[in-house]
């Protein structure tokens, strides 16, 4: 069964992280992306969480988000490298880049460069504030998003002040956007028959992702502010709490699992507490509330709690570790994490989000070591092996 995007070709020029989770999405799901790099690689070959991953330039951040891709070296800087880029143009579907607003331009391989050459091009662009604007030439980095756009402004503890997510949020979801602008794209012109430039704004992708937030502040007026671990509900039930010798994160939100909560904890009787009597009266005696909660809380591990209280539908989940969790029977049941032979032994990677009927995003191989693909892309070209070792000998593949 073909997948989604076989037959797609994807010209990658993009680096880091937000621009190769888009692609990589789209690899996962059959597009042929050739991965354009300088011929030392990107830095993020070589971060140093691992010494002997790094020596391989293959940091396992790095392999995550660039499976099923090939790799092209190219020395941008140098004419027949770009010669290279405008003679592959005119046979792929999508170019996609996160350089700051203008460097392929002046590299002469630009949208509107490229689209001359192939008029059904997806140019998809990557930055950190868009291709307009009067911030457009600023640096888009993870932290720098977090902060400005006001994820960090409620996410954080008054008494310890804001913080940032445990992961790069929007480089990954900024990635998801560019994904999902170029399958618009490419759906859009099998109406049209054009193709288009996608723009994308980390800045703009990570708002649209607090759309909950930006409409309680333009709608009712609703100022945000740090709220720890409490659910966007606001509701007292809904928020981390102590148990046993860990944490315990309860998600009631409704009357009926506020029921099935205190009544699996045996403490029913605080149903008859005038306290606790509505959303409004418990969340004016949140402490009191909270104290009750944890006392019974205390009395049995996170884990079996989390067995008890879901069994009785009050939603509820302990703290899981990502080595937990990519093993949980969930998981495993649906494939989430896919296991691929290499050289190194047999490794395990991150897949899509999300199951289709049929022709699934799969992972077919690992991500590639530096120019693997190099003399095959140009041969297919046309290039022979004489001028393919000439390109080598003056370093521009």
């Amino acid at each position: 069964m073909t997948r989604p995007f076989e037959g797609v070709r994807i010209l990658d020029f993009t680096q880091v992280l937000a621009g190769p989770y888009a692609s990589y999405q789209l690899a996962l799901l059959g597009a042929d992306v050739i991965k354009v790099e300088r011929r030392g690689g990107e830095d993020m070959r070589r971060t140093p969480l691992s010494r002997e991953w790094a020596e391989r330039g293959l940091a396992p951040g790095w392999q995550a988000i660039n499976g099923n891709k090939r790799s092209l070296t190219l020395d941008l800087q140098k004419d027949e490298a770009i010669a290279i880029v405008k003679q592959l143009v005119a046979e792929v579907d999508v170019v996609m880049e996160n350089f700051r607003p203008g460097v392929m331009d002046k590299l002469g391989i630009g949208y509107a460069a490229l689209a001359a050459i192939n008029p059904r091009l997806i140019y998809c662009a990557i930055s950190g504030f868009g291709q307009t604007g009067p911030e457009r030439n600023g640096a888009g980095y993870d932290g720098k998003i977090q902060a400005l756009s006001g994820i960090m402004a409620i996410t954080g503890h008054e008494e310890s002040g804001p913080t940032r997510a445990g992961f790069a949020v929007c480089d990954v979801l900024s990635g998801a956007t560019a994904a999902f602008g170029v399958s618009s794209a490419l759906f859009q012109r099998t109406h049209t028959g054009k193709g288009q430039l996608v723009d994308v704004s980390m800045l703009e992708a990570t708002l649209a992702f607090l759309s909950g937030q930006v409409a309680d502040y333009t709608v009712a007026g609703h100022r945000q502010k740090l709220s720890g671990n409490q659910a966007v509900s606001r509701r007292p039930t809904a928020n981390l709490f102590r148990a046993g010798e860990g944490y315990l994160l309860l998600a009631v939100n409704s009357e009926k699992q506020y029921r099935a909560l205190v009544e699996a904890l045996g403490r029913a009787d605080v149903l008859d507490d005038p306290r606790f009597s509505d959303w409004f009266a418990r969340q004016e005696n949140e402490p009191a509330l909270r104290a009750v909660i944890e006392a019974e809380l205390a009395k049995k591990h996170p884990r079996e709690w989390e067995k008890i209280l879901d069994a009785a539908g009050a939603p509820c989940a302990s703290i899981w570790t990502i080595e937990e969790v990519i093993d949980h029977p969930q998981i495993a049941a649906r494939g989430a994490i896919q296991e691929i032979e290499t050289p190194y032994g047999r490794l395990r990677f991150a897949g899509s989000g999300f199951q289709l009927a049929h022709g699934g995003g799969r992972l077919d191989a690992m991500a590639p070591e530096l120019g693997a693909h190099t003399d095959e892309v140009l041969e297919a070209l046309g290039y022979g092996r004489e001028a393919i070792a000439d390109l080598r000998a003056r370093d521009i593949v």
